[in-house]
């Protein structure tokens, strides 16, 4: 796929990604009652599609290295139609949490993917750009996907919004698949590391299930298959996670932001419902009114975020962002129906919306093109576990009130600024722009 096609790409697949969690949840209430289902059997539709495509990112990222980004991106994107396609014919609530797991492998497939063709198609200081507009999609989508939600439900029922996402991901599926072979991407021909996978996969599994469901047995299984995944990284001749990726100091600094960042920002947002709600008695159109600075400020500080790293750098310009979103969590712990509130979604979104593209640029441009899609799994990963320690935290502290819990999720924002220490200064990035060279240029040729 040339540049433009590759971009298109990968923003759709993030999109459908994010669209997919928005809409749901709109749809869940209306799924429940038609479906007779329980309270627990419709949080499970989120829970094992959450749990799923956690534990298995960064393996798909290794076998998007080994046989191809674009491949696994269009397998991902096909399966995960179509198993959208089943979900809105599913004729039981056990076939629709079924389905979800279905579709949560086929989304772990390509998500990481939608970095890797990144990475592959652009040079490392060309990233800054297509990753902010991949970024701004994903805003625009998390910002409309309520409101397309709402629409589909009311006018077509529950089913309409995963039917959704049926068109969109067979379009770029099929061309994804269609590329001419020598247009292929970099491979990795290394054993892949299975008995590595299989523990991470369980890791995070637990760890996932354990904070979402509060189970101590689950947390504790992550525990023990952690350590086990450590040991064996370290002895097997072909890890899972590359040596030269992780070793950087400045990659695991920036996954660690992300995850701070997204637990922060999601924690956040599920505390803010009961502040508008039932603190300040809003409705949830008038609520989701109020929180539209959030979806605003994203777009436009993703889309701004290219000019802070030419000039300031990852290190100064994640440390402002993060401040930023500190500051943003701290306003809303002040239940307020003023410039306060406005202010503080804002603040939100243009902290949360540089940190994504910028964190993101670091970890991606580290990787080299071999190593694109693990580099992409971490990424996505980190993005999965920080919103599920976010809604954790804010979940058990909710019963003192909505002050302590968005008080407590102001600390791994600020944890987030000393870690941006760890980050490359304005000096280690001599362009986020491509040179008019670079534009035209093919995709990097596969290795032999």
């Amino acid at each position: 796929m040339n540049r433009r096609l590759t971009l298109a790409s990968s923003a759709a697949g993030a999109v459908v990604v994010a669209l997919d969690g928005t809409v749901l949840t709109v749809a869940q209430p209306t799924l429940q009652r038609e479906l007779g289902a329980s309270f627990a059997e419709v949080q499970w539709t989120s829970t094992a599609y959450l749990i799923a495509v956690a534990s298995l990112l960064v393996f798909a990222g290794r076998l998007g290295d080994r046989y191809g980004q674009r491949r696994m991106f269009g397998l991902g994107m096909l399966g995960f139609g179509a198993a959208s396609a089943g979900i809105g014919l599913a004729p039981g609530v056990g076939w629709v949490i079924g389905l979800r797991v279905v579709q949560g492998v086929f989304g772990a497939l390509l998500q990481p993917a939608t970095l890797g063709m990144l990475r592959t198609a652009y040079p490392p200081d060309g990233l800054a750009r297509p990753l902010a507009l991949r970024t701004a999609s994903v805003g625009l989508a998390a910002a409309a996907g309520p409101l397309l939600g709402g629409a589909l439900v009311t006018g077509l029922g529950w089913r309409a919004v995963f039917f959704l996402h049926v068109l969109p991901t067979a379009i770029f599926g099929v061309l994804a698949l269609a590329g001419r072979e020598e247009e292929r991407e970099p491979v990795v021909r290394t054993p892949l590391d299975v008995p590595g996978a299989v523990l991470l996969a369980v890791t995070l599994a637990g760890l996932v299930h354990g904070l979402v469901t509060g189970a101590p047995v689950s947390l504790g299984a992550a525990v023990v298959a952690g350590v086990a995944f450590v040991r064996h990284e370290r002895r097997t001749p072909s890890p899972l996670l590359p040596p030269g990726l992780i070793a950087v100091p400045a990659v695991g600094a920036a996954l660690g932001i992300l995850v701070a960042a997204s637990a922060a920002l999601f924690g956040t947002l599920f505390v803010g419902v009961y502040v508008l709600q039932r603190t300040l008695g809003l409705g949830p159109f008038a609520s989701a009114l109020r929180s539209l600075p959030l979806a605003v400020l994203t777009v436009a500080s993703a889309a701004g975020c290219p000019v802070l790293l030419r000039r300031l750098g990852p290190r100064r310009t994640v440390a402002s962002a993060m401040a930023l979103l500190a500051l943003g969590v701290l306003l809303l712990a002040r239940p307020s129906a003023g410039p306060a509130l406005y202010g503080g979604f804002a603040l939100l979104g243009a902290g949360f919306g540089t940190v994504m593209v910028a964190a993101t640029h670091v970890v991606v441009r580290q990787a080299d093109a071999g190593s694109a899609g693990v580099a992409g799994g971490s990424q996505q990963t980190a993005l999965n576990v920080g919103p599920a320690l976010g809604v954790a935290v804010a979940g058990a502290l909710l019963g003192s009130g909505t002050v302590v819990p968005l008080l407590v999720l102001a600390v791994p924002a600020v944890f987030g600024v000393a870690l941006a220490r760890s980050l490359p200064g304005a000096s280690s990035i001599a362009s986020v722009t491509p040179h008019a060279d670079e534009r035209d240029r093919s995709p990097i040729p596969a290795r032999r």
